[in-house]
């Protein structure tokens, strides 16, 4: 079966980002995924097939954290690095999708480098962290520090997902996840870490693009209320589904649909 996606990845001070790139559209299109204990790029095929959708009207690309993510990596830092990958990359005037971490990385570009964004997306994200999504990040990084993977894939699966997911898919996700590498793993725990300190609410002001924020009211990682929050802040337009919870950029039928009508209003 022939390949979606293209590979590659830009040098940036001595840092590389690598990204997967599909579809044949003038427009740019970036996706900014959350956090994941594998390689996200490992997936590249089925986030193609996925948003195939996009590929006639939109360059669709798929980045990645930069390789050697130093200890103590904030999600500013992030955000830092990822546009100038954008920039290394040609890309300006994008329309950005950011989901959970990428959500936030997404705000931060937003707001301070506006001439990359020409309208983002911010799926089941936040502006800030609340001492209870402190509480879940400092688990789950201990978790990984501790190399508890079962336990830990177990919990995070179980916070991702809807449990009718969970319930054809559960055993795969566990197995998957276990297969994670050391490296892997320490990624893993730096993007978690990273979050424990993440707070761009007072920023918030500096974003000028089109926005849409999408949630869901069931979300067991940061809360159906964060997304509220940002579009009442904002003053941007909300979506809530309920009943599906953090992953519903996933398992929503329509989500897709939802981002294309709004990236071609």
């Amino acid at each position: 079966m022939k390949k979606r996606t293209e590979k590659g990845s830009v040098i940036v001070n001595g840092a590389e980002t690598q990204y997967a790139r599909f579809g044949t559209g003038q427009r740019n299109l970036v996706i900014i995924p959350g956090v994941s204990l594998r390689n996200v790029l490992d997936s590249a095929e089925g986030i193609a097939s996925a948003y195939s959708m996009f590929a006639e009207d939109y360059t669709v690309w798929i980045f990645d954290r930069r390789m050697d993510m130093p200890e103590g990596y904030t999600v500013e830092g992030m955000a830092e690095d990822l546009a100038d990958a954008m920039k290394a990359a040609g890309i300006r005037d994008a329309y950005v999708f950011g989901t959970s971490q990428g959500g936030m990385i997404a705000q931060y570009i937003a707001a301070r480098c506006p001439e990359l964004v020409k309208k983002a997306v911010l799926g089941s994200t936040a502006a800030r962290i609340t001492d209870e999504v402190r509480t879940v990040m400092a688990r789950w990084a201990e978790l990984a520090r501790r190399r508890k993977l079962r336990e830990l894939c177990a919990d995070f699966a179980d916070r991702i997902y809807s449990q009718e997911f969970l319930a054809k898919y559960r055993e795969f996700i566990l197995e998957f996840g276990e297969l994670a590498s050391q490296e892997e793993i320490e990624r893993f725990r730096i993007m978690v870490e990273a979050c424990v300190g993440y707070d761009i609410y007072a920023e918030l002001d500096r974003i000028s693009c089109p926005v849409l924020v999408i949630g869901d009211k069931d979300d067991k990682v940061l809360g159906g209320a964060a997304s509220v929050e940002i579009a009442e802040k904002l003053g941007c337009e909300l979506y809530m589904y309920d009943g599906y919870g953090h992953a519903v950029y996933d398992e929503a039928p329509d989500y897709k649909q939802r981002l294309m009508d709004f990236f071609s209003e």
